[in-house]
């Protein structure tokens, strides 16, 4: 019944997720989270420190705070009976999980109609300056940081859930926060080096799974060598080893172009991210939908072979 178990739980967890979203409240697991990661992760507390020192510290912390977060979702997996596991467990999953979110926030930025609104939603998905952005460039803002998120939000927290169950989850989110807050070369840089670092390496698998999903989509729709072009030629404009693969995919797949304005263009401008909207966000669905039904199907695949045996 394990596999069985874990692969109920998923489907019920994307329903929940469906259902509730993600909602908007301080005690939300993830928010509390980032509560307790403001509380250590103030470079200006650190800065006489040396660089080393600091980047001790990082790792210090959030050794401690993976640790915390994980704790009460290990404990509900490895203690809770089957059918209190079957209903807690998709609440539980789901707070690490945030498509609707997800979506929820890129159409906050597509469906605005003020321009000072747009920026405003718009900076809530990405850390650079929206002040002065135009349409076009709020827009590639809110649907590159959705892509990218492809991967942060959706299949990777999905696919450690299906190694791990809620622990893997957990684990993930962690460290995924914390590289969202402490990640960036500024005063952060040696403070969140740890967090930039673990994000890259829990990440790298899942890229590259949600880049092969993107390419199969694509080539569904016969989009798979556009898809591709500018894979090739753009993906490693995006800084780090994993954000170009869904951002570049998308871009050629949708044909759209995303620009971070001074450091980077990534894709050819087929149409305008205006006409895009429904183009991109039903990548999202499609590539998650396929992404889930291949884990069930595995998941029950090993559960078959484990009653066999």
């Amino acid at each position: 019944m394990f596999f069985l178990l874990r692969a109920l739980v998923l489907v019920l967890g994307v329903v929940v997720d469906h259902l509730f979203g993600d909602p908007d409240t301080k005690f939300h697991p993830v928010a509390l989270l980032g509560s307790l990661i403001s509380v250590w992760g103030v470079p200006a507390r650190y800065m006489h420190y040396s660089n080393l020192f600091q980047r001790l510290i990082g790792v210090f912390f959030w050794i401690c705070t993976v640790f915390l977060f994980t704790l009460p979702y290990a404990l509900f997996e490895w203690y809770a009976s089957p059918l209190l596991y079957l209903i807690g467990a998709p609440f539980l999953f789901s707070s690490c999980m945030a498509l609707s979110g997800l979506l929820e926030h890129a159409r906050s930025v597509s469906d605005s109609h003020d321009m000072m609104l747009m920026r405003k939603n718009a900076q809530n998905l990405v850390s650079r300056d929206t002040s002065e952005f135009t349409h076009e460039q709020a827009l590639s803002a809110a649907y590159e940081s959705v892509s990218e998120n492809l991967t942060d939000s959706i299949i990777a927290p999905l696919f450690y859930f299906c190694l791990f169950g809620l622990p893997g989850i957990a684990l993930y989110r962690a460290a995924n926060t914390m590289d969202a807050m402490l990640g960036y070369l500024d005063e952060r840089r040696n403070l969140g080096w740890c967090a930039a670092r673990a994000d890259d390496v829990l990440s790298y698998i899942p890229a590259r799974i949600t880049g092969l999903f993107l390419i199969m989509y694509f080539w569904c729709i016969k989009r798979g060598k556009e898809a591709l072009a500018v894979y090739h030629a753009d993906r490693n404009k995006r800084p780090g080893y994993n954000g170009g693969i869904p951002i570049s995919l998308i871009a050629g797949g949708v044909g759209v172009q995303f620009e971070k304005p001074g450091v980077y263009v990534i894709g050819i401008k087929e149409r305008m991210l205006s006409d895009a909207k429904e183009a991109i966000l039903h990548t999202i669905v499609m590539t998650t939908v396929a992404f889930i039904l291949c884990a069930v199907f595995t998941l029950m695949i090993l559960e078959l072979r484990v009653s066999i045996i």
